[in-house]
């Protein structure tokens, strides 16, 4: 049986505990080695790489109100607003 146990994070060297879920979970998928970081360390790490996203704004084919969207908007493809555009995919979707 798994016991929870208290390790040291090696990034900010605060503790954090490997509950005995984690480490079944963990055996489960084959993977031997504990983990080294805490759930922040390792969120932050994750998302490290890939910074601020730039957003551009757009003016919703559909409704007309204002879009803001991660890429650069072309005048040959329409661009629509988040909810026109989750409307439109129920719709597409039945």
């Amino acid at each position: 049986m798994y016991q929870d146990k208290t390790l040291v994070c090696k990034d900010c060297g605060n503790e954090f505990v490997f509950t005995a879920g984690e480490q079944e979970f963990y055996a489960s998928r084959g993977f031997e080695n504990e983990p080294q970081r805490c759930k922040a360390c390792r969120d932050a790490r994750k998302n490290g790489g890939r910074g601020q996203r730039e957003m551009f704004t757009a003016v919703c084919a559909s409704c007309g109100k204002e879009a803001r969207v991660p890429f650069k908007p072309r005048e040959d493809r329409p661009v629509y607003c988040s909810e026109c555009f989750a409307r439109m995919k129920e719709e597409e979707n039945g």
